[in-house]
């Protein structure tokens, strides 16, 4: 695996530039600066959250849950106060519960006008944020939004890893059927299980608060909080109509028919899903024309 792609990083960047040499050619960018004339860029932070939002219940989702690993459908594990959570994150301590996908705008209206959707990104869908919460050292697995919209993410406390692979890797990186994730492990990649990982090239980037990442429609993306923090990400519609039709599909269809093979067949269907992944991925090696023997295994740093 190979993780030596660059990442473009500008400190700005113009709406027209932006589109025409990133978003129409769907290639990765880290913007830094877009929170510093926001009030969110002035406020945000885990005691403003506590002493704003303090009361209201939040849904955790805890790390060590295997069920997990049979769908990319997944429930609440428990809930908790918003300020006695923020408390353990702001002990910087690891946790295995973590706040993902969280409409807090639709509980407090106010922090939209705090961080609206960036300008360079603005469009049908720029009313919608959602954030994201976890402590240090908190992995989150690899996978592509289910949707396949493009996404800007942009995080505000502590520094978060960020791994992006490209859409063309998808059955190399052992995409499971009718999900949009796997089950490889980024930071320990066992290239006896999964050959097929040898010859995956990716990006690999440090965010700093304040930093914004842009990851296209259909990217694969794993994540690891160096420091407990929270972030905001905004979405915009996939690139053509087909990509969004198939986001569609997934949502609509292929997830619901997951979940309920989940349910009548249980563990054999997940090994099903993985033998299917396996022989999708062999089928890629051949076609690269590449002999693993021969292949070395760039180290991950």
């Amino acid at each position: 695996m190979d993780l030596s792609l660059k990442v473009d990083v500008v400190n700005n960047i113009s709406t027209e530039e932006f589109k025409s040499k990133y978003l129409k050619t769907q290639t990765p960018l880290v913007i830094k600066g877009l929170t510093r004339d926001t009030d969110a860029g002035q406020k945000w932070s885990l005691d403003y959250f506590k002493e704003t939002m303090g009361d209201t219940k939040v849904d955790l989702y805890d790390n060590r849950n295997t069920k997990s690993d049979a769908s990319a459908y997944t429930t609440p594990d428990l809930q908790m106060k918003f300020s006695e959570f923020l408390n353990i994150l702001s002990t910087n301590e690891s946790t295995p519960y973590r706040i993902f996908l969280f409409n807090l705008f639709k509980h407090n209206p106010v922090l939209r006008k705090e961080f609206p959707c960036p300008k360079v990104f603005k469009g049908v869908l720029d009313k919608i944020g959602y954030m994201f919460f976890a402590s240090k050292d908190t992995p989150v697995r690899i996978h592509f939004d289910t949707d396949l919209s493009n996404v800007m993410l942009t995080q505000f406390e502590g520094r978060k890893r960020v791994v992006l692979f490209a859409p063309e890797y998808n059955e190399m990186l052992y995409c499971l059927p009718l999900n949009t994730y796997s089950l490889i492990d980024i930071d320990k990649p066992d290239y006896d299980k999964y050959p097929a990982l040898r010859y995956v090239k990716g990006y690999e980037v440090i965010l700093e608060p304040g930093d914004s990442i842009f990851m296209p429609s259909c990217y694969w993306h794993y994540m690891t909080y160096l420091d407990s923090g929270f972030c905001v990400s905004y979405r915009k519609l996939a690139p053509t109509f087909s990509i969004f039709l198939q986001g569609v599909i997934n949502l609509a269809l292929y997830i619901p028919i997951d979940k309920m093979l989940n349910n009548m067949m249980g563990v054999k269907w997940l090994e099903r899903k993985k033998s299917i992944a396996e022989k999708r991925a062999n089928r890629a090696i051949k076609n690269q024309n590449i002999n693993p023997e021969f292949n070395t295994v760039p180290e991950i740093v």
